[in-house]
């Protein structure tokens, strides 16, 4: 059945609106161009528009001559104004923009913790209030406010979820209160996130798609062909409560702790750091363990030492050594075996006696694996050495030609070829880099492995301990083994929603994810590959911990457009 006229009038004046909020200014013939539409339909189409006040004369075209075809039409950008909040545990912060996005002004407010509920909302309600009239608003069109928690499907009500500061569920009344005509409207930070990566961010090709949100806390979003899904309840993507292995507990349905939250929450990440001897900031938050993740992984770039996936097969795990060095392990050319980044010793799948190191099942040693730290390191066969015992294990290993797979401390990740030189120079015979807990059948006579400046112990130049080369030698090889070890924990909960949902693609969010940055994502891929068949692409985040303050303006401009281009005998 055909469209009446007055439908097709309304179709083609949101189509016009929506590819100048897209595109920009544009000119009537370029709307023709784009939308397919007549000439005399587009003139039409203009006209209703600029008598609507939505759109107007914003310059003229330099491509085109002088006249009526050379002007250029913009949608009228001060016709709304429009708040989106990021509303934290610690505070808020505000932005007012105008109808097409155009940030105005922008504000961040602390709240303490011991603040009560009313002057805690007080605090957030005149923040908005104060950036609005910054911005020359007079009143405010829409409201967007991205918070932690569950949203009610029912009522678009913020849940009460324990742990939480009882004012984020009063903030939303408040502010309609004190708004009066304003549309306010509450979305889950996670969700708002993902819909901003989508649009914005890393997943702007991707349909189908998983957000995994490290920050202060963890959270994910689930986005399944074009739609976000929030679940019967609201509570899709509550991936901080799930039961995993390696915690001292589990978790409760008021409270996290001993779940996911447990292995990859700020606070988690910090004492990971704190065991691998990394220096971290006083406050953990998500800013903070950012900045932890973000040191480390420029201690590992700088070091030519990126962890990477599998690249060129026929060569060990073992550690791809740099130019001129040999292989750690007999049989280390092996074939099916495979080589990582300069500088990264993963042992795995290689001819019988080659050191396997691979971080598996937290929390659960299988037979033949060494349990450190919550990591169970698994064996291939009866006396195949382990790279990634304790580095006291290795102080035992002084016999002649015997590899060291990378001095690796109790609770640290897979092993780094090209151990500091601090450790290098315990060894007791010259020439040889020591295993840890690796047999003198492991390897070959005058194996080694060394990673880009960091000499043999015994040799000539070599770095003694407690020199500048030694100490940075020493912080980047801990620096790696953090970075192993954290991406271990993240595969954990990432494997599990990718065994459910098979998303082809994770996002790692928040502060964290963006700081981590490719080398993180690909560190995770790789795990993921290995326990799991489904092929899954792991990317970092573009838009970090800004996306829920920008998806926040998104959701509220596109509220605001959809109520005021609506045809008028909808409204």
């Amino acid at each position: 059945m055909p469209a009446s006229p007055s439908t097709a009038r309304a179709i083609n004046d949101r189509l016009a609106l929506r590819l100048l909020q897209q595109e920009g200014p544009l000119t009537a013939g370029q709307l023709k161009q784009l939308t397919g539409l007549s000439r005399p339909t587009v003139a039409d189409l203009v006209e209703r528009l600029t008598a609507a006040g939505l759109i107007t004369v914003v310059g003229e075209s330099g491509e085109q001559r002088r006249g009526p075809n050379a002007r250029l039409y913009g949608i009228v950008a001060d016709r709304a104004h429009l708040a989106a909040l990021d509303v934290r545990t610690g505070g808020v912060v505000v932005l007012v923009s105008d109808l097409v996005g155009r940030v105005l002004a922008e504000a961040s407010v602390p709240i303490g913790g011991d603040t009560g509920t009313g002057p805690a909302v007080e605090q957030a309600v005149a923040a908005v209030e104060r950036t609005a009239k910054e911005a020359g608003a007079d009143r405010l069109h829409t409201v967007g406010i991205g918070a932690p928690g569950l949203i009610d499907p029912a009522t678009g009500d913020l849940r009460d979820s324990g742990g939480l500061p009882a004012w984020h569920r009063s903030l939303a009344t408040a502010l309609q209160d004190r708004l009066p005509g304003a549309r306010v409207t509450v979305e889950n930070e996670t969700n708002l996130a993902a819909l901003a990566e989508q649009r914005e961010g890393a997943a702007r090709d991707r349909d189908t798609f998983v957000l995994l949100w490290l920050g202060h806390g963890v959270g994910a979003a689930v986005v399944l062909d074009g739609t976000l899904r929030r679940g019967a309840s609201g509570g899709t993507g509550e991936i901080g409560f799930l039961p995993v292995p390696g915690t001292a507990s589990l978790p409760s349905a008021r409270d996290c702790d001993g779940g996911f939250h447990s292995l990859a929450g700020a606070s988690a990440i910090g004492a990971l750091a704190a065991e691998h001897g990394l220096p971290i900031p006083p406050a953990m938050d998500g800013p903070g363990a950012a900045a932890v993740v973000e040191r480390a992984v420029g201690e590992t770039e700088n070091a030519g030492a990126v962890p990477s996936g599998a690249v060129a097969s026929g060569a060990a795990r073992a550690g791809a050594v740099a130019p001129g060095a040999e292989a750690v392990a007999a049989g280390a050319g092996a074939p099916g075996a495979e080589a990582v980044a300069p500088g990264v010793a993963r042992a795995e799948a290689v001819a019988p006696g080659v050191a396997r190191a691979e971080a598996l099942d937290l929390g659960a040693a299988t037979p033949g694996g060494k349990h450190v730290e919550g990591v169970a390191w698994r064996g291939v066969t009866p006396g195949v050495a382990r790279a990634g015992e304790a580095a006291s294990d290795a102080a035992r290993a002084g016999t002649p030609g015997v590899a060291r797979a990378g001095a690796v401390d109790l609770g640290t990740g897979p092993a780094w070829a090209g151990e500091a030189a601090s450790g290098a120079d315990r060894a007791e015979t010259p020439g040889a880099l020591r295993s840890e807990g690796v047999a003198p059948a492991v390897a070959t006579p005058g194996s080694e492995a060394v990673a880009p400046g960091v000499a043999r112990a015994g040799t000539p130049g070599a770095a003694r301990a407690g020199t500048p080369g030694a100490a940075r030698a020493d912080g980047q090889r801990r620096a790696g083994a953090f970075l192993h070890a954290l991406a271990d924990r993240i595969a954990v909960g990432a494997a599990s929603v990718v065994a459910v949902l098979d998303p082809g693609c994770v996002v790692l969010g928040g502060e964290v994810g963006q700081a981590g940055g490719p080398v993180l994502a690909g560190l995770v891929e790789d795990r993921l590959s290995r326990m799991s068949p489904l092929v899954t692409e792991v990317r970092a985040s573009t838009l970090g911990g800004a996306a829920v303050l920008r998806g926040a303006l998104l959701t509220a401009r596109d509220r605001a457009q959809d109520d005021l281009f609506a045809p008028p005998d909808r409204t």
